[in-house]
């Protein structure tokens, strides 16, 4: 147990912190080189939107603004200040949606972006594998073999693409499902049953032009894997004995394959995190993605930093869940 903590546990929690330090200290540092001043640029969108000041009053704002935002004191102050507000889960002050605090959007957005694409994700992931291992070692299966035609002409097209399309078949064409929203405009979400069918129906495009996405990824390299532990010795030893074909594929084929594929799952996972960003523009999607899009054209920083941050720590701690998890499906890790 001493020698699993000191030579495994340990060096990968210490990589986890590494990764978020040097991750949140460059998304700290880029926007601080841009030539714009985010406090010259609120101070401008309030006296567009009507609210007069005199000199005396626009200084005392800057100096207010300047130590909501963090601004306050040399680089190396405003740096050590920064890392102790998001240790206590402070992200700051929104430039936009100004005096709501990052969090609050980011909590608000997250549950629409993780149920999206988390579900979405999972589906693609579990169909992808199970074709492709099918496809296989079945070659002869018809349905198999046009799943496969179709799967390789779909794979190459961008999922923002295959978006549009669904659009226009599902909401123009035949209007099946709503062309965006994840809900009607002016309904109030509420723990109810029919609000949760409301949100799943909204849901179908956006989900399904992901799932058509990355199934083609994980087909194609289920079907590489599978295709080269067809002919490995335990295999044909399995088949000789009069195994089911089911048993051979599901005990022998398919959990050896997997182990490659596990690891693209959690780091899939870990992107979740940072939202689709072009996907749920298109759909008009609650998600962390719209919301980061709000925050580039309004060229809100806070808000940037705050979404990247929460990007870097899911990724970071997707591996971090990865390395742990991993001799539980790999033996020969669990045996070093």
């Amino acid at each position: 147990m001493k020698k699993f903590i000191l030579g495994y546990l340990l060096p990968r929690i210490g990589q986890f912190f590494m990764v978020i330090f040097i991750g949140v200290t460059i998304v700290y540092i880029i926007p601080r080189l841009s030539p714009s001043d985010p406090i010259e640029g609120q101070i401008s969108r309030m006296m567009q939107g009507g609210v007069n000041f005199d000199k005396e009053m626009v200084e005392q704002f800057r100096k207010s603004l300047s130590v909501m935002y963090g601004l306050e004191g040399t680089p190396m102050e405003q740096y050590f200040r920064f890392w102790g507000q998001l240790i206590r889960g402070d992200l700051g002050i929104s430039l936009s949606a100004f005096p709501t605090p990052v969090i609050d959007m980011i909590r608000l957005a997250m549950p629409w972006t993780i149920g999206l694409l988390l579900s979405a994700t999972i589906i693609s992931w579990i169909l992808g594998n199970l074709f492709g291992a099918y496809s296989s070692y079945f070659p002869n299966s018809k349905f198999l073999n046009v799943f496969d035609v179709l799967t390789q002409a779909v794979r190459p097209i961008p999922y923002y693409i295959l978006a549009m399309l669904l659009i226009l078949l599902f909401a123009w064409v035949w209007p099946i499902f709503p062309i965006s929203g994840a809900y009607p405009m002016g309904m109030i979400p509420n723990w109810s049953w029919q609000f949760f069918w409301i949100v799943l129906h909204h849901s179908v495009l956006p989900a399904f032009s992901l799932v058509l996405g990355g199934i083609g990824s994980w087909f194609v390299g289920m079907k590489s894997l599978t295709s080269n532990m067809i002919s490995e010795d335990y295999v044909v030893y399995a088949e000789t004995a009069g195994l089911k074909k089911n048993k051979i594929l599901y005990s022998y084929i398919i959990r050896n394959a997997l182990l490659p594929q596990i690891t693209g799952l959690a780091l899939s996972l870990g992107t979740i995190f940072s939202g689709s960003l072009i996907l749920e523009v298109i759909f008009q999607y609650p998600g962390l993605g719209m919301l980061a899009y709000r925050a580039i054209l309004q060229v809100d920083y806070t808000l940037i930093m705050g979404i990247s941050i929460l990007s870097i720590v899911g990724i970071a701690a997707a591996s971090l869940l990865l390395d742990l998890v991993y001799p539980l499906f790999d033996p020969r890790v669990r045996h070093q």
